[in-house]
């Protein structure tokens, strides 16, 4: 593939594609939509037994899509409307009318769910050897929470609880957060910055000024510790009275190993090997400690991600950022790099700094086929090119996977993980292959080794 020089700015993100607008005919059609998928399902519910006629079960899964690809797009606007903007009003107004929506409806179909859920195996297995791979593979995890589902009362009221309830603290946590300055000095001068500005700073080739940085973040934050912490401690006890006491999950990560379609088996061996293997990041830290000067031994938080170059704070401009990205997966494959031009092509990109947007980065994929969304805060920071393939990655995985249902096609969050990471790694030997420099390669391998750290053993231990 020729390499691209096109030129890129750090522009807003469009949602017409999602909804062509928050408000009027767009929104009330597919309301529209979402109540005819709703009745067909409701209409079946006479016809539920175990020996249910085939045609009748299918036409009742085909609403069953109908109706998640209708509630993604509505619920995803709203979200993705919100982190433009966590102050606001109108997002937030059309984001809780969605949910309330949502969660009526979803209460509404709930029956179909439970009873697929409660239905003996022969019977279930008779309608399994008749659908397509998609709707068999969702059917067999629902099937698999079957022991940890409620009556359908309670589910109702667990629907409703979180929409009111946990869902809306984590909103509240995103406002608040989203609205703190950070009063850094630079050269002299306060700068008001955002958390990923701020950010920026913690990698300063500096040490100062990485510990600055840091400083200012906890001073900030800690002037709402009461807040958060209490945001923090419900979270916790609405997740363990939940899926612990009133679902009967062995332990809170088996939660989400489930939702993974991973056993506990995998995870607790993968944390095994983490804590085995821990010495392997302990002699590389021993060596970035001599590399930046510092005595073994001696390096301190601010120092875990410190840049080696002295020149690690020059910036990279937004349009060479894409650019180098795009040549590095072109490289390995141009069917790649064509899905991850798409969401420029498409303007479904945020990159821009901007007070009230919500901070860090992430992709958002709504539909199979739909141009996925990535929100980032481009800062021009060295690593902020690595941010961009991490979350492409995402993008071109899910763009991957457009030919299957939108009831699958969300891949689990390790796979998921795993096409982001390679595609840092494509990146990473892109840079490689380009530089001679034997201490600039060893900066950019260290820096790879610094977000390997981050991405597991850093995450592993708040589990172990």
């Amino acid at each position: 593939m020729t390499n691209t020089t096109d030129q890129y700015q750090p522009t807003r993100w469009t949602l017409d594609r999602i909804l062509a607008a928050p408000e009027g005919s767009p929104v009330e059609e597919a309301l529209q939509e979402l109540e005819a998928a709703a009745v067909t399902i409701e209409k079946v519910r006479p016809s539920l037994a175990a020996d249910m006629d085939v045609e009748v079960f299918a036409e009742a899964m085909q609403a069953v899509e109908r109706l998640a690809a209708v509630a993604n797009r509505l619920g995803s606007y709203g979200q993705l409307w919100f982190t433009e903007n966590t102050k606001n009003q109108a997002a937030l107004a059309f984001m809780g009318r969605m949910d309330q929506i949502l969660t009526e409806v979803q209460n509404r179909i709930l029956f179909f769910n439970l009873w697929w859920k409660a239905l003996e195996d022969d019977a279930a297995n008779r309608l399994l050897t008749v659908v397509n791979d998609d709707w068999r593979y969702y059917l067999e995890q629902e099937r698999k929470l079957k022991d940890h589902t409620l009556s359908e009362a309670e589910e109702k009221i667990v629907n409703i609880k979180d929409v009111n309830g946990i869902n809306a603290i984590v909103t509240l946590y995103d406002m608040i957060t989203n609205k703190f300055v950070f009063n850094l000095e630079v050269d002299g001068e306060i700068k008001a910055l955002t958390r990923d500005e701020l950010m920026t700073y913690t990698h300063s080739p500096k040490p100062e000024r990485r510990a600055a940085a840091y400083q200012t973040l906890y001073r900030v934050y800690e002037q709402e510790d009461s807040v958060l912490a209490q945001i923090y401690i419900h979270r916790v006890r609405d997740w363990a009275n939940e899926n612990l006491k009133l679902r009967h999950f062995s332990s809170p990560i088996s939660v989400r190993n489930q939702v993974n379609d991973v056993p506990d088996a995998v995870t607790d061996t993968l944390l095994e090997v983490c804590a085995e293997q821990a010495s392997v990041f302990q002699r590389y830290f021993k060596l970035k400690a001599g590399w930046l000067g510092l005595p073994a031994g001696q390096l301190r938080r601010y120092d875990l991600y410190a840049p080696l170059s002295s020149g690690a704070d020059k910036k990279v401009a937004y349009s060479d950022a894409v650019n180098i990205v795009l040549n590095s997966f072109g490289e390995f494959s141009p069917v790649v790099a064509g899905h991850a031009e798409r969401i420029f092509k498409d303007q479904h990109i945020d990159a821009e700094i901007r007070p009230g947007k919500r901070g860090g980065a992430f992709c958002a994929s709504i539909l199979p086929g739909l141009t996925p969304l990535i929100l980032t805060n481009y800062t021009g920071e060295p690593r902020q090119v690595a941010t961009l393939a991490h979350e492409l990655g995402h993008a071109i995985h899910a763009l991957l996977a457009a030919d299957h249902s939108v009831l699958t096609f969300h891949s689990a969050l390790p796979m998921a993980e795993t096409a982001s990471v390679f595609s840092e790694m494509l990146l990473t030997d892109r840079l490689l292959a380009e530089e001679q420099d034997p201490l600039v390669r060893r900066d950019l391998l260290a820096e790879a080794v610094d977000d390997m750290y981050a991405t597991v053993l850093r995450q592993a231990y708040f589990v172990m």
